[in-house]
């Protein structure tokens, strides 16, 4: 039954490049030019991952110094425009001007 509708059938029902039974794309040489130079990079990136520049030992805590440094930096940076401490001496001292304690 299916055979028969695709074969009878004149077009393509609906859009022609989008939808379940859409018209399939010619492939042209750059298509295929294209292809192959992705699949070559791939290739190569593959080849260089393949090889690690360290060794797991070597590689174990290799920036723990330098990521140290980078946190101090940020941390300071953050503390840098934070206000000066205030005691409760200083938000009180206008009521004590005054008062003493002996009478």
């Amino acid at each position: 039954c299916f055979l028969t509708l695709t074969l009878l059938r004149k077009g393509i029902p609906g859009k022609q490049w989008i939808g379940k039974y859409r018209r399939p794309r010619q492939i042209t040489w750059q298509m295929t030019r294209n292809t192959l130079k992705h699949l070559e990079r791939e290739a190569e990136n593959e080849y260089w991952i393949s090889r690690p520049y360290m060794t797991p030992e070597q590689e174990y805590c290799h920036a723990a110094e330098r990521r140290a440094q980078n946190w101090l930096k940020i941390k300071e940076a953050k503390f840098a425009n934070f206000p000066e401490h205030k005691h409760i001496t200083d938000h009180l001292s206008h009521l004590k001007i005054t008062k003493t304690w002996s009478s």
